[in-house]
């Protein structure tokens, strides 16, 4: 674990204002707050805060600026202001994150959230960053190991890739997204739970991600009952905490939680700004802002890392074509799907290998497992096609070689897209030869001891 240290200290005195332009609260209602005397001192974005009349303290952004007044949209419900109350300009928001933030729990402020203090660091940041110059960018890097057979295999996950999940509720994504970040090999996890239940903050960094994992992660949260604008900064924040990281040349696994959510979100606020409605309810700027934020993951410039980003996208009812999942899809380098029938089944994580792709292939692999990935996917297509017949009990064995291997494979397929245990790449792939009977595809195994099993169980 990093210490923070004097010059950490250093920056928080530096960083204390004692001067702040001030203007009056001259309009209210339950949505916004007019402002008057900030025309001139303050821009799009900036954070303001409001002192009531009882002392309380209430947060804000600026979201509209014409020459008579400012329109506020509040953090919090704003009753108990009245007019005339004073209001502050902070600035642009802003967040310094520093190493010593690794395995802590924070806001998007970056203040704690685990009952322990926290120092920033030395250089604050604006949480609206531009990704790296696309022409400088390096390529895609090296395969990692996700501990996780499917990973390991048929989905592989490259350095600087970026991997969409895409899950109804309760089909077991927080569980996989947790081994990820227990098992992915990465310098630093990066963490954003965007309007996750309060009690799903403790579940998940207590039982899904446990102390192995939050050794080397940071954690940034908003829960649901928090406004809009904070459950948009959490991704925006967590992004710039993951290119900290990233521009001291870690590779920094970045997982958010949920990209819906950080959609939703950024309705609520550019409804709130005016923006008329577009499909689904969100706004034209909604597909720039999810674009935005994916392209700030990726591969770094030279002498940088990398950000290899996951998103996971809430799908109701199984909609892949759903505004937010559409966009998300299209930037994306690759995408996972659960289904909830494999997961009603008891199979987890479970991964629908038909719906899903990795656009690191064939690159990441070599023609030997290129060739084994291939006849996998061909037997589980082949499977699917004449299932209601196979299962109904009018396929003739003997009708099509293709099937007839595929229902002999189904079962140790079916298996081997639920094997989770701590194994590398080779012995990975060793298991998928054996599950689609072509065992002489690989050397034989040079693995000495068993491998160490890693439960993967069903959601709570």
């Amino acid at each position: 674990m990093t210490f923070p240290g004097l010059e950490n200290l250093t920056a928080r005195i530096a960083s204390i204002q004692a001067v702040f332009p001030v203007g009056r609260v001259v309009a209210l209602n339950d949505l916004t707050i007019s402002v008057s005397g900030l025309g001139r001192t303050v821009s799009l974005g900036d954070r303001v805060q409001i002192r009531s009349r009882s002392g309380a303290l209430l947060g804000g952004e600026v979201l509209r600026i014409d020459p008579m007044s400012v329109e506020v949209l509040p953090s919090d419900p704003p009753a108990g202001l009245s007019l005339a109350d004073p209001v502050m300009v902070l600035g642009p928001p802003r967040i310094a994150p520093d190493a010593s933030w690794i395995g802590r729990i924070v806001d998007p402020d970056g203040k704690p959230l685990d009952g322990r203090p926290i120092f920033p660091g030395t250089v604050p940041v604006p949480l609206s960053r531009t990704p790296p110059a696309a022409a400088r960018r390096r390529p895609l890097g090296a395969r990692i190991e996700a501990g996780i057979a499917a990973f390991n295999t048929v989905l592989p996950v490259v350095s600087g890739q970026r991997l969409g999940l895409f899950a109804g509720s309760g089909v077991g994504k927080s569980t996989l997204l947790g081994m990820l970040a227990r098992n992915l090999d990465a310098d630093v996890v990066v963490i954003a739970l965007i309007g996750e239940r309060g009690r799903e903050l403790r579940h998940f960094v207590d039982e899904v991600l446990g102390k192995d994992g939050m050794r080397r992660s940071v954690v940034v949260a908003a829960t649901s009952d928090q406004s809009a604008l904070q459950r948009r900064r959490c991704a925006l924040s967590a992004m710039c905490v993951a290119e900290h990281f990233r521009d001291r040349g870690a590779h920094v696994l970045f997982i958010a939680d949920s990209i819906t959510r950080f959609a939703e979100a950024h309705r609520d606020v550019a409804l709130a700004a005016g923006e008329a409605a577009g499909p689904g309810g969100f706004p034209p700027s909604m597909p720039h802002q999810i674009m935005a934020l994916a392209e700030r993951a990726g591969p770094g410039i030279a002498g940088a890392g990398d950000i290899t980003g996951i998103f996971s996208v809430l799908v109701a009812g199984s909609d892949m074509e759903g505004p937010v999942a559409d966009t998300l899809r299209g930037v994306l380098d690759g995408h996972v799907v659960l289904d909830r029938k494999i997961a009603e089944r008891g199979r987890y994580p479970a991964i629908d290998l038909l719906q899903s792709v990795s656009r690191s292939l064939p690159t990441a692999a070599t023609e030997v497992e290129n060739t084994l990935i291939s006849e996998a996917r061909r037997l589980l297509g082949a499977y699917d096609k004449g299932e209601l017949m196979i299962q109904s009990g009018l396929y003739a064995a003997g009708a099509d070689p293709v099937t007839d291997k595929a229902v002999r494979c189904w079962g140790a397929l079916d298996g081997f897209l639920g094997r989770c245990r701590r194994e590398s790449v080779s012995d990975s792939f060793r298991a998928l030869a054996n599950a689609v009977e072509m065992p002489d595809a690989v050397p034989p195994s040079a693995a000495g001891g068993p491998d160490e099993v890693v439960r993967a169980q069903a959601p709570g």
